[in-house]
C-alpha cells in the first residue's frame, strides 16, 4: 500500500516586492499531510501561516519550492478552467470571518446549490437532496437553509461556510483561524463538528491558528512558524508538551491567563 502523503509542501518560499523593498513572507517551508490526517500550523500574526495557506489553495503563486497533491505538481497556476475547477474540488478553504465570505443577498440553500452546480451535474431534485444532506451534516435545519446570512448567528454562519466548502467534496479542508471569531462555547461546537466530519468523511484538515488549545484538540501533528520559517514540528502532543524551541515554549507559556502580557511574544 502506498505511503505517499496526500499533500507535500517542499521548500515553499514567498517573497513580496523587489530590490530594497523585497520581503520574505514564507521561507523554505516543508511539511506533509497524510490522507485523513490533521496538521496544525501555529504562530503569531505575521508568521506566514495564512500566506502558506493561500499558496496551497492557489490564491498566491510561490516564489520557490513545490506543492504536490497526490504527487502532482500544483506549484504554478492552473492553465485551464477545467484544471482550476479540479483543484478547487480537491482543496477547499474556510476563512476566519464567515459573514464577509457569504453573499448577503443569497439564501443559504442557494449558496450551497451554486457550489454543487459548479462541480457536479445534478438535476433539480438531486441538488435539493444534496443541499439538505449538507445542512444535516453541519446542523442547519430547513428554516436556516432558507434564510439570508444576516438572520443567522456567527456560529451558524461558520457552519454554512463549512458546508459550502464540503459541497465540493474536497480531500483537504484548510481552516484559516476558522473559530477564532467565535465565543468559547460556539468554538467547542464547531470543533466537535469538525471532528465528527473528519471521522465520517475522511477529509484531511490543515488547521491554521494562533490558539494552542484549538490545535491540541483537532490536530495530529503541528508545525510552528515564526517570521515565515518553521522553527519546530512533530506530533502535536510532543510539540506542545515538550517544546524544543524557545519560541514554541514562549507560545505555550503565553497562553492567556490573569496578568498575561501580549507584548511578551515580541520579546523573543
Amino acid at each position: 500500500m502506498s505511503t505517499a502523503p496526500l499533500l507535500a509542501v517542499e521548500n515553499l518560499t514567498k517573497r513580496f516586492g523587489s530590490g530594497r523593498t523585497e520581503t520574505t513572507a514564507v521561507a523554505d517551508v516543508s511539511f506533509e499531510l497524510a490522507a485523513g490526517g490533521s496538521l496544525g500550523i501555529v504562530g503569531e500574526s505575521g508568521s506566514g501561516k495564512t500566506t502558506t495557506a493561500r499558496m496551497i489553495i492557489g490564491l498566491e503563486t510561490p516564489s520557490g519550492g513545490r506543492i504536490l497533491f497526490r504527487g502532482e505538481d500544483r506549484t504554478r497556476p492552473a492553465r485551464t478552467v477545467r484544471a482550476l475547477r479540479e483543484r478547487g474540488r480537491n482543496i477547499q478553504i474556510v476563512f476566519q470571518d464567515p459573514y464577509t465570505s457569504l453573499d448577503r443577498r443569497q439564501r443559504i440553500g442557494d449558496c450551497l446549490a451554486e457550489v454543487l452546480g459548479v462541480h457536479f451535474r445534478l438535476d433539480r431534485e438531486e441538488t435539493k437532496r444534496r443541499v439538505r444532506e449538507l445542512g444535516d451534516l453541519v446542523g442547519l435545519d430547513e428554516r436556516q437553509l432558507n434564510a439570508l446570512p444576516k438572520a443567522l448567528s456567527g456560529g451558524q454562519r461558520q457552519r454554512v461556510a463549512i458546508a459550502r466548502a464540503l459541497a465540493a467534496e474536497p480531500e483537504i479542508l484548510i481552516l484559516d483561524e476558522a473559530v477564532s471569531a467565535l465565543d468559547v462555547s460556539i468554538q467547542a461546537q464547531i470543533l466537535n463538528l469538525l471532528s465528527d466530519i473528519r471521522e465520517e468523511r475522511g477529509v484531511s484538515y490543515l488547521f491554521i491558528s494562533h490558539d494552542l488549545a484549538v490545535i491540541r484538540q483537532v490536530c495530529d501533528d503541528t508545525i510552528v512558524m515564526r517570521h515565515g520559517a518553521v522553527v519546530e514540528q512533530g506530533a502535536t502532543a510532543a510539540v506542545l508538551d515538550d517544546p524544543q524551541h524557545p519560541y514554541t515554549r514562549l507560545l505555550r507559556d503565553s497562553v492567556p491567563r490573569d496578568g498575561w502580557d501580549p507584548a511578551s511574544l515580541a520579546r523573543i
